[in-house]
């Protein structure tokens, strides 16, 4: 069966469509002290895939209590599927006496499953810290089918580390030119200016890719430094729309004409579902 967390549900159901198989209908409380409890009530198999992003570290114990429970009702084989995997920015340890979180979560999850799927992990080299077998997948090129007609469309990366991510989409369109955004420290003043690569965007349809669009200033950014090249448009794709705060309103503000996203991250700018990456893989 296919076991959702509560921030996966959109996701699990669209895998249940894909792969034919069952899906379970887990329930979600909360003690009056703030602990979380997640039960999977008439679970009924051998195997079971959890479905759960790691949004906020209620819904990471809520992973932890499904994969539990899965096993104490019979399951002898657990696949976890993590569309979005929280702390994975957290990688490494930035100063004496931090934790590398990406671990800590990853061995957590480890203890509960036989088999974990992530999708676009922000640090593909978290995949290592899991214990046990780890499969990375990439939904980017499903953000291709939420895309509007381009005109000479360049899709930019905010910078060169995500070049790849804005390839696969240009890939899966069929067509336009890649970049990525430079930036450019004086050395006097200090401050930084950001430059949209080598390519002319005037008068071309731009898509600016990137795995997650938190806060928005990122792309906002980015966007201010193409305004004065003169785009037709400019449009955000991203795996992951976290979108927390005002990050929807500044990306509209800076002129952004939409967002697309995948359902790895459930919200109003989910446009394409990132199942059928999981679903080849499963």
């Amino acid at each position: 069966m296919l076991v959702p967390g509560s921030a996966s549900q959109s996701l699990a159901a669209e895998l249940a469509t894909e792969t034919g198989e069952p899906l379970a209908t887990p329930t979600f409380d909360q003690f009056p002290d703030g602990e979380t409890f997640a039960s999977v009530p008439g679970f009924d198999g051998e195997t079971a895939t959890v479905v759960a992003a790691t949004t906020s570290n209620d819904t990471l114990v809520e992973l932890l209590q499904l994969q539990d429970a899965v096993r104490e009702a019979g399951a002898t084989q657990v696949t976890t599927v993590v569309p979005y995997m929280g702390y994975a920015r957290q990688d490494e340890s930035f100063g004496d006496g931090q934790p590398v979180s990406a671990r800590a979560v990853a061995r957590a999850v480890s203890t509960g499953t036989d088999r974990v799927v992530l999708v676009d992990p922000h640090e593909p080299g978290v995949a290592e810290f899991y214990d046990v077998p780890t499969t990375t997948v990439s939904a980017a090129p499903r953000l291709a089918r939420s895309l509007p007609e381009l005109t000479r469309p360049l899709f930019l990366a905010p910078d060169e580390g995500a070049v790849e991510l804005a390839a696969a989409v240009r890939d899966a369109y069929g067509r336009g030119t890649t970049d990525f955004f430079r930036k450019h420290r004086d050395r006097d003043t200090g401050s930084v200016t950001v430059e949209p690569g080598e390519t002319d965007p005037t008068d071309r349809d731009v898509v600016i890719v990137d795995d997650i669009v938190a806060t928005g200033s990122t792309v906002s950014e980015a966007v201010a430094a193409l305004t004065a090249r003169d785009p037709e448009r400019v449009i955000a794709a991203c795996v992951h729309p976290m979108l927390v705060g005002n990050a929807r309103t500044r990306l509209a503000a800076a002129g952004v004409d939409r967002v697309v996203a995948t359902d790895t991250i459930e919200c109003a700018t989910s446009s394409v579902s990132a199942a059928p990456a999981v679903a080849d893989v499963l």
